[in-house]
């Protein structure tokens, strides 16, 4: 292309428009004209930027790899009639690219390719600053362009983060429910036998039962009973399965059906051989066995519906742990405990911190705070979330909450390598990462400050050295919550 058709084309553009022939003459002087070909690169995500592009014809994609997928961002049309309408967007956004990475000194946070055939001109980082310098008209028309990529940029952060917090907080959900569930389809599937098992001992009992033995037994039951699985000592398996042996062989000596499972159901109460003898001592040969055996059933009649009330609490708990963690609050700021909030997001998550040790340094009678409970959710699933990630699994994560100068300050501290110096100034920038490209989004700890710092108008700081990596989130408490 020459110089003139250059220049020309370069008056087309609405970024250029306007501006005196002896500008444009410049810029087609110091531009440096390149054509791409379908599916070129311009330039890709985390390579140190270099230029400012400006769009002559053809349509670029952006994207960005988030979680090991490539996503796209956002297009760029030389055509305002053919570009993809986004609120807010100035028409100058269409035919520009890589200002803000020039500006901000950093590498390119996305990547940027030809969606069929491309013309554009490229600038140095020192031709665009003299650029903003020389032609009147361009930053005055660059800083709406500048203002609306910043808004987009952080509205695409959080949404993607918010999108992340969900992610985990559903896949903890989903292991977390497998356990109770199974317990509850298990226990289900046993309780009819259970229930046959308890009307044909009952009938037995019944018909060889005198009406004193009838109130000796009940009342045997109703101490045995008493005496449920969780008040039971712990001994090891060895020592168990000897005490379960000693009853089922005393057990089926004295005539019992199912000595084995009253063995079992006993033994898992803590209840010993001498127990038992102690409760039927005063039934005769014949009546023992039909005793036994209604005990048996009654025993584990009890055990299986205590496993699906236990089930169907754990179920509710992690249910309403999900609901403060994810509902959306439109209405007013409401009275929030963070140590409630805290203990919810550790209660989904415990499958993800798996070995991980969890220490609690929380300070007593802590007043509630105003704000947003799901919101605060949000912050500790992805502190803990990257916490648990960089110390790989292993490690302490530790958990203080104390109350400071009329603010409630909650450190998460991992025992992980630490965060580079150079990088701990950015880790609240939306898209930034210590991790390997494509594996972290770089928006929690982005998400974490926006929340903190303008929905409850509090700080969020990071200190780090080899060993331990703590995030200090400073939160002031309402006199009226």
């Amino acid at each position: 292309m020459s110089t003139g058709s250059l220049r020309a084309a370069l008056g087309r553009v609405l970024l250029f428009e306007g501006l005196a022939d002896a500008e444009l003459a410049w810029l087609a002087k110091v531009g440096e004209p390149r054509r791409l070909v379908p599916g070129e690169v311009l330039f890709r995500e985390g390579q140190d930027a270099a230029h400012f592009y400006v769009l002559l014809d053809g349509e670029l994609v952006v994207t960005k790899v988030l979680d090991g997928q490539e996503e796209e961002l956002t297009r760029h049309s030389s055509d305002p009639a053919a570009a993809r309408p986004e609120p807010g967007k100035p028409l100058a956004a269409n035919c520009v690219t890589g200002e803000i990475p020039l500006l901000s000194g950093t590498a390119h946070a996305a990547t940027v390719r030809a969606e069929g055939p491309v013309k554009l001109v490229g600038y140095s980082g020192e031709d665009f600053a003299e650029m903003l310098d020389r032609c009147n008209g361009v930053a005055r028309r660059l800083l709406p362009v500048l203002a609306w990529r910043l808004k987009s940029v952080q509205t695409q952060a959080r949404d993607h983060a918010a999108a992340a917090a969900l992610d985990t907080l559903a896949a903890a959900l989903a292991h977390e429910l497998n356990n109770p569930v199974s317990v509850v389809d298990r226990a289900a599937r046993e309780l009819a036998d259970v229930v046959e098992l308890l009307v044909e001992t009952a009938w037995t009992w019944g018909e060889v039962a005198s009406p004193a033995e009838h109130a000796s037994v009940a009342a045997m039951i109703r101490q045995l009973v008493a005496a449920e699985p969780d008040d039971a000592l712990p001994v090891d398996a060895l020592t168990m399965a000897d005490i379960e042996d000693e009853l089922a062989d005393w057990a089926e000596a004295a005539g019992a059906a199912h000595p084995g499972l009253l063995a079992t159901v006993m033994a898992e109460r803590g209840l010993l051989l001498a127990d038992l003898r102690e409760h039927t001592a005063g039934l005769g040969p014949t009546v023992l066995p039909a005793a036994l055996d209604h005990l048996a059933a009654v025993l584990e009649a009890r055990t299986t519906a205590a496993e699906l009330s236990q089930a169907g609490r754990r179920i509710a708990a992690l249910v309403a742990a999900t609901r403060d963690c994810t509902r959306r609050d439109r209405g007013p700021r409401r009275a929030v405990s963070v140590v409630e909030s805290l203990e919810s997001t550790l209660t989904l998550l415990r499958t993800k911190l798996g070995p991980v040790s969890v220490v609690r340094e929380y300070e007593t009678e802590l007043p509630a705070l105003s704000g947003y409970p799901a919101e605060l959710g949000q912050v500790w699933t992805n502190l803990v979330d990257n916490a648990v990630d960089a110390m790989s699994g292993r490690g302490t994560l530790t958990l203080r909450v104390r109350q400071e100068s009329g603010a409630l300050v909650v450190d998460v501290i991992d025992s992980g390598p630490g965060i580079a110096a150079e990088a701990l100034p950015r880790v609240f920038e939306p898209f930034f990462t210590t991790k390997d490209v494509g594996r972290g989004r770089g928006l929690g700890l982005h998400l974490a400050h926006q929340i903190v710092t303008q929905r409850h108008k509090g700080t969020i700081s990071a200190r780090s050295v080899p060993g331990e990596t703590r995030i200090e989130v400073r939160l002031p408490v309402s006199a009226d919550p």
